[in-house]
């Protein structure tokens, strides 16, 4: 577990990493790392970026409510990630802003389908590549999506994410990718 746990970690990150980065650089070195935008589909946007030579495509949304008792909470954002080159595909990662009280789960309910998600530092994923690719069908077909957690003091947070515009997003990062589409 503790391999999948460092492979899902390194991974979120480096697609964090290329999320956050700015695309107005002026160093052709840094432009071929940098995000490029496929579009925006209502609440979701999508991108590519090229990482260590091979292509990787992603979509991104922010929270439309997040709720909990706390004082300063960091960036919000849920992340669906196919890397064709390392053959991992759909996977979903949800950044939380703070530190997840340890061995804590978090909960995500996509309309009436609930899914358990495992957590490390400030990042969630679920167990392993069939669960994401649930949990991608469910928000393929949903609405809404809430995730609840806790931070490392025991605060309970719950974020809600609007699907509008998910399916649209997801099927553009895989054409991007040339990956078939859950469906």
């Amino acid at each position: 577990m503790e391999k999948a746990v460092h492979r899902l970690v390194k991974s979120t990150l480096l697609g964090a990493i290329a999320m956050m980065v700015s695309v107005t650089s002026s160093s052709s070195a840094f432009a071929q790392n940098s995000p490029e935008l496929i579009d925006v589909y209502n609440k979701w946007e999508a991108y590519t970026y090229t990482e260590k030579g091979k292509k990787v495509c992603y979509m991104g949304s922010q929270p439309t409510s997040a709720k909990g008792d706390y004082n300063k909470r960091g960036k919000i954002y849920v992340m669906v990630t196919h890397r064709p080159a390392l053959k991992l595909f759909n996977e979903v990662s949800f950044i939380t802003g703070y530190t997840y009280k340890k061995n804590s789960e978090v909960d995500v309910q996509v309309d009436s389908n609930r899914f358990k998600l495992f957590t490390y530092d400030d990042s969630a994923w679920a167990v392993n590549s069939e669960e994401d690719r649930k949990l991608v069908k469910a928000m393929k077909a949903g609405v809404k999506m809430t995730v609840v957690g806790y931070s490392s003091r025991d605060t309970k947070t719950t974020d809600s994410y609007s699907l509008s515009g998910f399916t649209d997003a997801y099927n553009a990062i895989s054409k991007a990718c040339g990956t078939k589409p859950v469906s």
